[in-house]
């Protein structure tokens, strides 16, 4: 949408100086004879040289802020709404900066991409609902990971996992397929399928009951093992205002299952959610 303007063309000094030498005002040009000296041919213009055009930029940056509507953990029949600041930054086809972290491509070719990624767990804090009282906190860590997809047309296959460093400890893997196209000139339209497995560490952190937080809870002890967690289905839409402005809205529902749908500290398996953005893309 953003258009670039060419810039004026303008001599540069070094043209100056070959202007003034065409000219006569050259020191040497006066003592030179010009009945019998040869000239030497004029090299051929070098335009490239001169052109101020200011080549396409190849970055991206949308500056905005939005909220959620989410259960406040996960397993909780009650909601919160939190605010987010919202950060995309994309570099070429290969950096992209956004709200859940960095993500780095290292190939992309065919329809086939290659991504190794940083990003974060925010944890759980034991006051966010009555039974999660006496379970303690998690705490907030980094996550490394990696991330494989295949675009085929608006349509995008992909599989990725993520280890977190200390916090919980989890190593967690998704698989899903999301589309996304345009609908008119201003409005994309998109939709998410996505499965969630976690290991013995992540499940037991956030689902499980040891005899020590028993004790202090009250909550029967349970042990929730490795496995799939969740499945998730959203839909989202982004709107262009203008050039620059935007909005983006989305709303999904996740669904727990296994280990984690039968634990104790979970209050509701349905898990809904709606989030809303404005943007600002420079």
């Amino acid at each position: 949408m953003l258009h670039l303007k060419k810039a004026k063309r303008r001599l540069s000094p070094l043209a100056l100086c070959a202007a003034f030498s065409v000219a006569g005002f050259s020191p040497n040009a006066y003592g030179a004879d010009q009945t019998t000296t040869e000239q030497a041919p004029e090299p051929p213009f070098d335009k490239q040289r001169f052109d101020k055009r200011q080549p396409e930029r190849n970055w991206s940056l949308i500056l905005g802020a939005g909220a959620s509507y989410e259960p406040k953990y996960e397993g909780s029949d009650e909601f919160k709404v939190s605010p987010i600041p919202f950060v995309v930054f994309t570099y070429g086809k290969w950096l992209e900066i956004d709200p859940g972290g960095i993500s780095v491509t290292v190939l992309d070719q065919g329809g086939f991409s290659i991504s190794a990624a940083v990003g974060y767990e925010s944890g759980r804090d034991e006051g966010d609902g009555d039974r999660l009282r006496g379970l303690g906190d998690i705490d907030f860590a980094a996550t490394v990971g990696a991330k494989v997809g295949y675009d085929w047309g608006p349509v995008k296959i992909y599989a990725s996992v993520d280890q977190t460093i200390n916090g919980s400890e989890s190593l967690i893997g998704k698989f899903g397929v999301e589309y996304s196209a345009p609908v008119t000139e201003r409005l994309i339209l998109g939709a998410r399928a996505e499965a969630t497995v976690a290991n013995d560490k992540h499940m037991q952190a956030y689902f499980g009951v040891d005899a020590a937080q028993s004790a202090r809870s009250g909550l029967p002890e349970y042990k929730a093992e490795a496995g799939l967690k969740r499945v998730d289905f959203s839909a989202s839409a982004t709107y262009a205002l203008s050039d620059h402005w935007l909005v983006r809205g989305e709303a999904g529902i996740g669904v727990l299952t296994g280990d984690a749908a039968d634990s104790p500290i979970v209050e509701k398996k349905i898990q809904p959610s709606v989030s809303a953005f404005v943007g600002y893309k420079f």
